[in-house]
């Protein structure tokens, strides 16, 4: 490719290929100047540059009609757009379309390339970009050029602009006064400005409030440099504001060089916004560990140092800016008749390449003893070897202390509530002997065995004493059986049993008492014919007759009492109702407890220690049954039981999980 030159025979301006094979060409600066055209454009519009045949031109003006084949006029070059378009020719008036380019230099320099159009090329190529771009900067500055120089230019100005137009980073020119002089694509891509906008815009000011302070101090740093004609480079982070309000995260270098700043910037909004994540994780995992007391740790095996959260330091009682974790220190602190354990545990974890749990405790340097439990994983390599240990260290002292107290308030219960059951069983066999006494000779003499009575004051004061013996009696019975129960002492008889004959008997020992209360005892004489139960006939009849006994004490006169037998598949379903005084909602449960009554006007006149439906309840449990209660104040009273048909399958149940939760 041969140089262009000025001479009288050759126009003014660059000759990019020969005209065989060149298409008509031109090149403009952004305010209009003519910098170069091909042989062929000359010809084409018929128009020379000053000093030279034909007519004179020297801008875009002078060649150009800035009006379409609809009339429509261009106001300014810089509203020509990129692409193809049709031009009016100045001298004959004729419509040519031209395909422009607008090529952009490194330091923003602009400038307009137009095109003939033809069949086989429609858009200029980056190697002819590179020619121009060179070919323009040799015009400007109206140096010579040779062919090594020109093909070495074309290379670079290549190169250039691929490096460039790959970069992704914002690039800035600023002034003295961090002005914005010039800025790449990328800046209007990421910020939002328009070219026409920059013009008066300050670096400053595109940044938050609060990072100016950061920012001005890089940009004197810079200034200071530049006054001493000197080339400073800094690094920095900031933020700057685009158009539409976004924060953009920018790691950013600043060089100062003559009079102007050159600034790059790195997005790095992203980068930030996950540090910012892990931060707040951080925070919270750091929180978590707070509220659980457990901080997380890790040894290399082959080291001393260990690195641990800021919670263990908390629980080792130790200062995390004046301590320094290692193995020698951890020992010297855990107590010393644990230190063989916890060694021989990291040594078995280590061989068996296992993970492994252990406790031990650790005295502070106040002299404060903690409990610490200490859970463990290995880390292995590629080999599947063991190349670390970690996990977490949990502070149990307060459960533990937690635990001791309630293991001693526990056996302290215990042993008071088995000195109380040994107490009532003692005193119930103790008194049970002289009430018998009192109730055989108290019967004597109201039968009169003897001998008649002469006063029949006498008789009926016989009759009170037994009465109120037998009560006592059964009251003693009924401590005597819950202590028996409580005590795991309770044990049934069981037996093939017949429903009928069991509620028969229990309905023919409260008869009289509904006689007496002028309550009606609706009961069938053949309710649950052909029933049999395998079950402890005593404790049956004892749960019917409790019942039973209940339901016609709580009713007053006139009231009913009846009860249903409904057999199911898997069990029997006893229903004993009532139209008693009833049961308000929040005693319910309470009522099924020992020595428990419902506390109120409508039962401070009836009698008993509050025994019968506890026992009821521990008797049917005991036979692997369950009982619910449903009952409506001034309304009744309705107990439901059920009963298995052989209790020798679930027997027990109940006693063998008092056990196992006593422990």
């Amino acid at each position: 490719m041969a140089a262009s030159t000025h001479t009288n025979d050759k126009p003014q301006g660059l000759t990019l290929r020969s005209a065989e094979t060149e298409a008509a060409r031109c090149a403009f600066s952004e305010s209009g100047d003519l910098l170069f055209a091909s042989e062929a454009f000359y010809d084409l519009v018929g128009v020379r540059p000053s000093g030279q045949q034909s007519t004179l031109a020297t801008t875009i003006y002078d060649i150009f009609m800035f009006e379409n084949d609809q009339g429509e006029t261009y106001p300014d070059l810089k509203t020509l757009e990129t692409g193809e378009q049709a031009l009016r020719i100045r001298t004959d008036r004729s419509i040519v379309r031209f395909q422009l380019d607008w090529l952009e230099t490194p330091d923003r320099q602009r400038f307009l390339i137009a095109s003939q159009m033809d069949k086989t090329r429609r858009k200029i190529s980056d190697e002819d970009a590179g020619v121009l771009l060179s070919r323009i900067n040799k015009q400007i500055a109206r140096e010579p050029e040779t062919q090594e120089e020109s093909a070495g230019l074309i290379r670079q100005q290549s190169e250039l602009l691929l490096l460039l137009s790959m970069s992704q980073d914002i690039m800035l020119v600023l002034d003295r006064s961090a002005n914005v002089v010039r800025t790449n694509n990328i800046f209007f891509d990421r910020i939002g400005y328009r070219a026409q906008e920059i013009s008066g815009l300050n670096f400053m000011d595109m940044v938050p409030p609060d990072d100016r302070q950061n920012l001005r101090t890089h940009l004197v740093r810079l200034k200071r440099a530049m006054e001493r004609n000197l080339t400073e480079t800094t690094e920095f982070e900031a933020r700057i504001v685009a158009r539409d309000g976004q924060a953009i995260w920018c790691e950013w270098t600043a060089r100062s060089f003559r009079n102007n700043i050159y600034v790059t910037g790195r997005d790095i909004t992203n980068i930030k916004d996950r540090q910012n994540d892990l931060q707040k994780r951080e925070k919270q995992l750091s929180e978590a560990e707070a509220i659980g007391r457990m901080g997380h740790w890790r040894w290399s095996v082959n080291g001393d140092d260990i690195t641990w959260s800021q919670e263990i330091f908390r629980i080792f009682g130790v200062d995390p800016n004046h301590f320094r974790p290692t193995l020698r220190r951890v020992n010297e602190m855990v107590h010393r008749q644990d230190i063989a354990r916890m060694i021989q545990g990291f040594q078995r974890a280590i061989i068996e390449k296992k993970n492994y749990g252990m406790e031990f405790r650790v005295t502070r340097p106040t002299g404060e003893i903690r409990y610490i439990f200490c859970e463990g994983r290995c880390e292995k390599d590629a080999e599947g070897e063991v190349v670390a240990l970690y996990g977490i260290l949990q502070d149990m002292t307060e459960r533990i202390l937690y635990e001791r107290e309630l293991r001693a308030a526990k056996d302290a219960s215990e042993q008071a509530y088995a000195a109380k059951t040994r107490f009532l069983a003692n005193m119930s066999h103790e008194l049970r002997t002289p009430l018998n006494a009192i109730i055989g000779f108290s019967e004597m003499i109201e039968h009169q065995l003897l001998g008649p009575i002469q006063n029949k004051k006498y008789a009926e004061y016989a009759t009170g004493i037994r009465e109120s013996g037998e009560h006592l009696l059964d009251l003693i019975s009924d401590i005597l059986d819950m202590s028996k129960i409580e005590a795991g002492k309770y044990a049934l008889d069981l037996s093939t049993v017949k429903m009928n004959e069991i509620i028969k008997a229990a309905v023919k020992m409260v008869h009289g008492r509904a006689v007496e209360g002028r309550i009606n005892l609706e009961i069938a004489q053949n309710l649950a014919q052909d029933i049999t139960l395998v079950a402890d006939a005593r404790a049956v009849k004892q749960i019917i007759l409790n019942l039973l006994t209940n339901a016609v004490k709580f009713t007053k006169e006139g009231g009913s009492v009846w009860m249903e037998c409904t057999p199911r598949e898997e069990h029997l379903v006893v229903k004993i109702c009532d139209t008693g005084i009833g049961i308000p909602a929040n005693k319910l449960a309470s009522v099924l407890r020992p020595f428990e009554q419902v506390s109120s006007h409508y039962t401070k006149d009836y009698e008993g220690t509050g025994l019968g439906l506890s026992i009821t309840k521990e008797l049917v449990e005991l036979h692997g049954g369950s009982i619910h209660i449903d009952s409506t104040v001034g309304i009744g009273t309705a107990v439901t039981v059920r009963l298995p048909y052989d209790a020798s399958k679930l027997a027990g149940t109940r006693q063998t999980a008092r056990e196992e939760t006593s422990f």
